[in-house]
C-alpha cells in the first residue's frame, strides 16, 4: 500500500484473549455501562495487542503519558505501571466516574472528564503540575475513529508538542497517513508536515469488543522539533493544499484553479514558477513540492 512500517509488523490474526474479554464484560455489568456507538467505543480485549502498544510507546518511569479515550482503563493501568504519570482524558461522564473508582489504587493516574479537543496539552500537563521549562510527554491512545484526524492535528499543532504519539486508528486511515508521494492526501500532508508516521502493526477487528466493522492499525508518529515546511502563515499553507486536493484525480492545474478560485492561466503561471508540471495530480506532490509551491503562491499573491 505504499507504506514501509519500521520494526516488526503484526499482520497475523491475534487469538482472542478470553480473560480480557471476561474482564471487560464484568466491568460493564458492574458499573451498569454499555459501549456507546455514537462515541465510537470499542474496548481492546487482546493482551498481545496491549503488549504491542506498550512496547511501541517505549515508556520509562520519567514519562508523562496523555491517554485519549481510556475507556474501561485496561490500557491505562498498564501505562501506569511503566510511566511516571498518566493523564487519562475521557469524554464519557459515566466512564470517567468508573475510572476514578477502578483506578483509585494508582496514585500516578489523573482522570480528566473533558473533550480533549477543547483542552490545550499544556493545560493537561498543568493539571498534574508538570512544570519543567520544556515539559515532554507522550500520547498513547486507542482513538475513536471519528476523531482521529482532529486529535492528531490538535497535538501536532500544539504549542507544546508530544515527543511521541502511539495511536490505534482505522487501518485505511493509518495507511493514508503514512503514504508516500503517489498516494498522498490532505491528511498525510497535515501529519507528515509535523512528524514521521510509521505503522507498528495491524490489528484485526475481533481484538475489540464490541467488534468494529473495520480492522485497525497501530500508528507511531515521531514529531519533528520543527515542521518540515518553515511557515509564517499555517492557514494559507493549508488553504493551498486543500485547494490542490479539492478536485479528486484532476490535474493539479485544474484543481488549484478550482480550489483557489483563480483562472486556469493564473494556475499555470503559479505552477510554472514552482517548476511543477501542470499535468501532475495532487497525490503525487511531496512535502517539498508543496513547500515550494506555497512560497511561490504567497510571494505572487501576497497572501
Amino acid at each position: 500500500m505504499g507504506v514501509k512500517p519500521t520494526g516488526k509488523v503484526h499482520s497475523r490474526r491475534y487469538p482472542e484473549t478470553e480473560a480480557l474479554l471476561d474482564q471487560t464484560k464484568k466491568l460493564l455489568r458492574r458499573f451498569g455501562l454499555r459501549a456507546r456507538k455514537g462515541l465510537g467505543q470499542h474496548f481492546l480485549i487482546d493482551e498481545e495487542v496491549l503488549g504491542l502498544i506498550l512496547s511501541t510507546a517505549q515508556l520509562n518511569p520519567d514519562d508523562v503519558v496523555v491517554e485519549v479515550g481510556p475507556g474501561l482503563g485496561v490500557l491505562t493501568g498498564e501505562l501506569a505501571k511503566q510511566a511516571g504519570r498518566v493523564i487519562a482524558v475521557e469524554l464519557d461522564n459515566k466512564l470517567a466516574d468508573m475510572l476514578k473508582q477502578s483506578l483509585s489504587s494508582f496514585k500516578n493516574v489523573t482522570i480528566i472528564n473533558e473533550d480533549v479537543l477543547k483542552v490545550e496539552p499544556v493545560a493537561l500537563l498543568n493539571e498534574v503540575k508538570v512544570e519543567k521549562p520544556s515539559p515532554t510527554y507522550k500520547v498513547v491512545a486507542n482513538l475513536p475513529y471519528y476523531i482521529t484526524s482532529p486529535v492528531l492535528r490538535h497535538f501536532l499543532e500544539a504549542g507544546v508538542r508530544p515527543e511521541l504519539m502511539v495511536v490505534m486508528v482505522q487501518k485505511e486511515v493509518a495507511e493514508e497517513i503514512a503514504a508516500k508521494p503517489g498516494r498522498m492526501s490532505l491528511l498525510s500532508v497535515s501529519v507528515q508536515l509535523y512528524g514521521e508516521p510509521t505503522i507498528a502493526g495491524y490489528v484485526p477487528a475481533r481484538c475489540f469488543y464490541p467488534v468494529p466493522e473495520v480492522d485497525s492499525a497501530l500508528l507511531r508518529v515521531a514529531p519533528y522539533s520543527q515542521p518540515v515546511v518553515e511557515m509564517t502563515d499555517r492557514e494559507s499553507f493549508f488553504a493551498l493544499v486543500r485547494a490542490g486536493f479539492s478536485a479528486s484525480r484532476k490535474q493539479i492545474a485544474n484543481s488549484l484553479a478550482q480550489g483557489l478560485g483563480i483562472s486556469k492561466v493564473e494556475s499555470l503561471n503559479l505552477l510554472e514558477k514552482a517548476k511543477i508540471a501542470p499535468q501532475r495530480r495532487a497525490e503525487t506532490l511531496s512535502l517539498e513540492d508543496w513547500a515550494h509551491l506555497w512560497r511561490v503562491y504567497t510571494g505572487v499573491g501576497g497572501k
